[in-house]
């Protein structure tokens, strides 16, 4: 079997594969640990990956469409999370450890990994990306309400320059992913699609290895603790894409309501991880890793409903 038949195998068994990171994940600790250093990079690459798979022109789109699309960020990252913010404050909860882990994910861009995670799942990648870009382009402006009415979340400046930098990554790999596709590789065979796909599902087993180093320490440690954040994780992600999935179900962007619905529920809170205080992000690092667990399961949990 050559190089391209494992991809393509890969691929089509993407599923699998990132069960089987998880389970790595959790009983590899000191392999997912040599990994961490490398996420970075490797989201990147997710992201290039995903932008060359899509190509320019069904990535930007028609221009119609980007009222919707700017209509959708501002539902799931400015009016959600203000929501969550106003409803935990009348309960009481305002600044606890669960509040703040929701309301940070609410306010998080859908993750790098969006568009790969919806061809897993078997619909069109392209909205997904689209939202990507857009939404991580307005996070500065989405978040800064958000944080003015959230307790417990400190100042936003840290948070605007880290998404200043993810921006920057996103702009580096999808402008070198265009290039190639406008100048080198404009219309690639089917063949090498499917071999694409592989080598992206390969590259998220990898990151999932690395995102889960502190999940099995835990979990033998504390696990009732575990226990419980994982529930509020699966709640927190399944639930999100459950709901988006029904309420873009009555709109005009019924179409698209596979990669928009993943999107709703697989957020990047790693972002904030890197730019808010170890004080507000340490009460919730366990959160952080539970979400990795519906996140890279979504094709797995959800695949009936996204594709029935």
């Amino acid at each position: 079997m050559g190089p391209g038949s494992v991809l393509i195998a890969a691929g089509r068994y993407g599923r699998i594969l990132l069960v089987a990171g998880l389970g790595a994940g959790f009983l590899l600790p000191g392999v997912a640990g040599a990994m961490r250093p490398w996420l970075p990079a490797l989201i990147a690459a997710l992201m290039f990956l995903a932008a060359l798979r899509i190509g320019p022109r069904q990535a930007i789109g028609a221009l119609r469409d980007l009222p919707s699309v700017l209509g959708v960020v501002a539902v799931y990252q400015l009016a959600v999370p203000l929501a969550l913010a106003a409803g935990f404050g009348l309960a009481g909860l305002g600044g606890s450890p669960a509040a703040l882990a929701v309301i940070l994910m609410a306010s998080a861009p859908p993750i790098a990994g969006s568009p790969n995670l919806t061809v897993l799942s078997g619909g069109d990648p392209a909205p997904a990306l689209r939202l990507l870009v857009v939404a991580t382009a307005c996070l500065p402006v989405t978040v800064l309400p958000v944080f003015f009415v959230a307790e417990g979340l400190g100042g936003a400046g840290p948070v605007l320059a880290a998404a200043g930098r993810l921006l920057g990554v996103i702009a580096l790999a999808g402008g070198a992913a265009f290039l190639i596709r406008g100048i080198v590789w404009r219309a690639p065979a089917p063949r090498s699609i499917a071999m694409l796909d592989g080598l992206s599902a390969l590259a998220m087993v990898v990151v999932v290895v690395g995102l889960m180093a502190k999940a099995g320490p835990t979990l033998l440690e504390s696990p009732l603790a575990f226990l419980a954040w994982l529930t509020l994780a699966l709640a927190a992600n399944l639930g999100a894409q459950v709901v988006a999935f029904l309420w873009l179900g009555r709109t005009r962007l019924r179409p698209q309501r596979t990669g928009l619905a993943i999107s709703a529920g697989n957020r990047n809170i790693a972002l904030f991880l890197v730019a808010l205080p170890a004080e507000v992000t340490g009460p919730i690092l366990l959160f952080i890793g539970c979400y990795q667990i519906p996140m890279y399961l979504t094709p797995i949990l959800m695949g009936r409903l996204y594709r029935g």
